[in-house]
């Protein structure tokens, strides 16, 4: 029990499951009946159960009996090795002293195998300069091939004994060897000079005579073999390598095609000479890449990219040869040239996209010709250029303008019979003309331009105002001269309508044809001056007649307002030479000048009413000149709505109002309907009336005060322009001699 507690612990658990079956199977009396069959058949279970596990046991004896009969044998045959081992040792340190005589044996066979191929390598070894001469006389007969192989030869037989010399450690003697070489060098270096020339030809070579250009890149390629395989080795490296000749040949190559085309100190940076030049660039350059695809492609090994590096030689080359161009001072011709070279003819069929050239040729790849940023400093560049030009030109226009305007002639005019001259369409063409050339070049640079020429259209507006008050100066001076000045101003406020109406049509979006507001601004400003200039004009004709008012004759029944519509009239037919637009503003700017005239001459303090038959015949007479201006105007086409003339009407309500005492009433509805009447305009009316009390003064002047007027938006000032002359001071001295 004590060396096999599982076997007790397995008794135990197989008696505890025994007992409680038989208590689930026999927990009835009537099935002890069956206890016999039970008996039986468990007995049966027992002895296969038995029987199994001897069978089992004695498969197992067997198997370890047949192994430790194994392990016997091989005892046994191990015993016997160590034996065997155990006397070659003994009869290994028994023959260890003949080993020695061995030893000495290796080094004379060593030896005898270096002496053995010195004797081979001495033919060749005194055959060298021989061979040398050979070589050279090849080389100047171009034998290339059989030079190249004899060359070859001698660089084997020296590496190989440098190679010989390097392992056993007698670097003293290298030097020798590479002295008894020397020639190898001359020949590299004569072989290398005429494979050189052949590559900085090649384009012409291979058109003429492949075979030699063959030639060349045959021996590149064999030099750069031998380079690989000594690099591969890396156990010895011979003098002078690697050549990395084919690196040299994409180098010449290079070298030769940017010589040939890319002289930046030969090109005329003048519009024809540069235009010669990228066109002579252009044929070369497409012809030399056809070549280059046709022909060169089949002379060298496919992985030599022949067609790929030439074309990214020419683009790179052509990249720096237009940055040398452009650091030069280049007129707006050139630089034009070069962004129209560089953005449009580059890649067009008619050069890099040549069908020709397609598929194999392909630059897009590789970049811009030109940065952007270069793009946006030579399209700055050249809109500086055409700034100065287009100034150049508007000043002359301008010029001729001006001397065009002192003529004896009328200014001509259109078939509609308005004045007008070829400054607009002179103006609008050269900025239209210079916005659709930039258009050819890229929508950045139109637009550059088409900002440049609105600045200048607004700056040339600033001097023809400059020019038309140097004009009326001239006109002040003498009134005949210019001796159409009227005629001249009408034919520039038609000008003025011609350029702001067409100004619009210089944006390059036709879906944006909006005009800036400094512009706008500017051609306001053009047509206020030459109306302001007309105005005057017109006023210096009526100011005779404004001075008569008012007067006694006046009210007596004169015909001074006849006389001024006269003068109207005069200036009306003159201003039905400009277009309807500027013709109704002149008119209205007319009837208003009119009106303020007529009211400026009434508040001069010339005349007090003295009774009120003369205050109502001095109403008649305000009613008369007002109705007949108005009439005049009407007729001429001003719409009555558009007149300021309903001022003389509402200053007549005033005066003619016959009790004094309600002209507070009366002057708060004057002017709210007229805000920019001030107090002495007021006062200088009451003093017309000639029947106002100094309380009734006060009383209106303080109804003014505590109403004071604000001035819509909209207004047209009237009494604003029209300035009262100030009160005279009582003199409170006495008169008398100084003493």
């Amino acid at each position: 029990d004590e060396e096999w507690p599982e076997a007790e612990k397995a008794e135990k658990l197989a008696r505890g499951a025994a007992l409680k079956w038989a208590s689930g199977v026999f927990y009835r009396p009537e099935k002890l009946e069956g206890l016999g069959q039970y008996r039986s058949r468990e007995t049966q279970r027992n002895s296969s159960i038995q029987s199994r596990l001897k069978s089992t046991v004695q498969s197992y004896l067997e198997g370890v009996s047949a192994g430790l009969e194994q392990l016997r044998s091989a005892a046994q045959e191990v015993q016997s090795v160590v034996q065997d081992l155990g006397a070659a040792r003994w009869a290994l340190l028994d023959s260890a002293d003949q080993f020695q005589g061995l030893q000495q044996m290796r080094a004379l066979m060593a030896e005898h195998v270096q002496l053995a191929s010195v004797v081979q390598v001495l033919p060749q070894l005194f055959s060298v300069h021989e061979v040398f001469s050979h070589t050279l006389q090849l080389l100047h007969g171009q034998h290339l091939l059989e030079a190249h192989a004899e060359l070859m030869m001698m660089e084997h037989l020296r590496d190989d004994i440098l190679s010989q010399l390097h392992l056993r450690g007698l670097s003293s003697a290298q030097a020798t060897v590479l002295s008894y070489f020397g020639g190898l060098q001359e020949l590299n270096e004569s072989l290398a000079k005429q494979l050189w020339d052949i590559v900085g030809s090649s384009l012409r070579l291979v058109r003429e005579d492949p075979v030699v250009f063959v030639t060349a890149v045959r021996i590149i390629e064999r030099e750069e073999k031998i380079d690989d395989t000594l690099l591969l080795e890396a156990t010895f490296l011979p003098p002078g390598r690697p050549k990395g000749w084919r690196q040299k040949f994409y180098h010449v190559l290079q070298e030769t095609i940017t010589g040939a085309h890319f002289d930046a100190t030969c090109t005329d940076a003048e519009g024809p000479g540069l235009a010669r030049h990228l066109a002579a660039l252009q044929k070369d350059i497409v012809s030399e890449l056809r070549v280059v695809k046709d022909l060169m492609v089949q002379c060298v090994p496919v992985h030599y990219n022949i067609l790929s590096v030439c074309t990214a030689t020419y683009h790179q080359a052509l990249t720096s040869h237009l940055q040398d161009i452009l650091r030069e001072d280049l007129d707006k011709q050139a630089l034009f040239l070069l962004l129209q070279w560089a953005l449009r003819v580059y890649h067009s069929p008619e050069m890099m996209g040549h069908p020709d050239l397609l598929p194999e040729v392909d630059v897009s790849a590789l970049g811009p010709l030109m940065s952007p940023e270069l793009v946006d400093q030579t399209e700055r560049k050249y809109v500086v250029k055409v700034k100065a030009s287009v100034l150049e030109w508007m000043q002359r226009t301008l010029e001729v303008e001006f001397k065009e305007w002192f003529r004896e002639e009328e200014p001509e005019t259109d078939h509609q019979g308005f004045f007008q001259s070829a400054l607009p369409v002179i103006v609008m063409q050269m900025l239209n003309e210079n916005i659709q050339v930039a258009s050819l070049i890229t929508d950045s640079l139109q637009q550059k331009v088409y900002n440049m020429a609105l600045e200048e259209l607004e700056a040339f507006l600033g001097r023809l105002r400059e020019a038309l008050v140097q004009c009326g100066k001239e006109h002040q001076k003498d009134r005949a001269t210019p001796k159409h000045y009227i005629s001249y101003l009408l034919a520039t406020l038609n000008n003025n309508l011609a350029l702001s109406s067409s100004v619009s049509s210089l944006h390059p979006d036709t879906a944006c044809r909006e005009v800036p507001a400094s512009l706008r601004a500017a051609l306001d400003r053009t047509q206020k001056k030459a109306c302001q200039l007309l105005l005057e004009e017109l006023l210096l004709d009526l100011q005779p007649l404004c001075l008569q008012l008012p007067s006694r004759k006046w009210l007596s029944g004169s015909q001074l307002v006849s006389s001024m519509c006269e003068v109207i009239d005069k200036y009306a037919k003159v201003f039905s030479r400009v277009r309807k637009p500027i013709f109704t503003l002149l008119l209205m700017e007319s009837e208003l000048l009119v009106t303020s005239q007529y009211l400026r001459a009434l508040m001069q303090k010339k005349m007090v009413c003295k009774s009120e038959e003369e205050r109502d015949q001095l109403c008649d007479r305000l009613l008369q000149d007002t109705t007949q201006l108005r009439e005049l105007f009407c007729g001429l086409g001003l719409d009555q709505s558009q007149q300021s003339l309903e001022a003389i009407f509402a200053l007549r309500e005033l005066l003619s109002l016959k009790d004094p005492s309600l002209l507070s009433l009366e002057v708060l509805g004057f002017i709210t309907k007229y805000p920019d009447v001030s107090d002495e305009h007021i006062s200088t009316l009451l003093d017309l009336r000639g029947d106002v009390s100094k309380e009734v003064r006060h009383m209106v002047l303080e109804m003014m005060a505590q109403h004071p007027q604000v001035l819509p938006e909209s207004y047209r000032p009237i009494f604003s322009t029209i300035l009262v002359p100030a009160p005279e001071l009582p003199f409170c001295l006495r008169k008398g001699k100084c003493a």
